[in-house]
């Protein structure tokens, strides 16, 4: 079983930008392009993961709100967290990030494994 994708916001087209870094709002975009891929893979097995990654994606974007300017890299958002010391907090944005970067790590891994030709989800999981 095949799947085809085709995403508006690709995390590769993100410029990175010169000593501030990833940019809060198409780092965000890209994030929201995944969830209909998750939906594709499998609503079912896919659901808690979806949550998950849905939930972070809001957190982040909740603190980005708060002033896209000054917000407007990643690194600006947790440095802020880091100085105000709730970085470590629950609900941060901080942690937010954390659990993303995780959850795409183990969807990445996933579709490694369904690329190189694992046909059980289970397994690939």
């Amino acid at each position: 079983q095949y799947f085809l994708f085709v995403l508006d916001a690709r995390f590769s087209d993100i410029e990175l930008r010169e000593e501030e870094g990833i940019p809060t709002e198409e780092f965000l975009e890209s994030c929201y392009a995944i969830v209909p891929v998750l939906d594709k893979l499998g609503p079912t097995v896919f659901a808690p993961v979806k949550m998950d990654f849905v939930g972070n994606i809001k957190k982040i974007n909740q603190k980005f709100i708060t002033n896209k300017e000054e917000f407007d890299t990643l690194q600006k958002i947790v440095l802020h967290e880091v100085n105000a010391g709730v970085a470590q907090v629950r609900n941060s944005a901080t942690e937010a990030l954390l659990w993303l970067k995780r959850g795409l790590k183990f969807l990445k891994g996933f579709l490694t494994e369904v690329k190189n030709g694992e046909k059980n989800i289970q397994t690939a999981l």
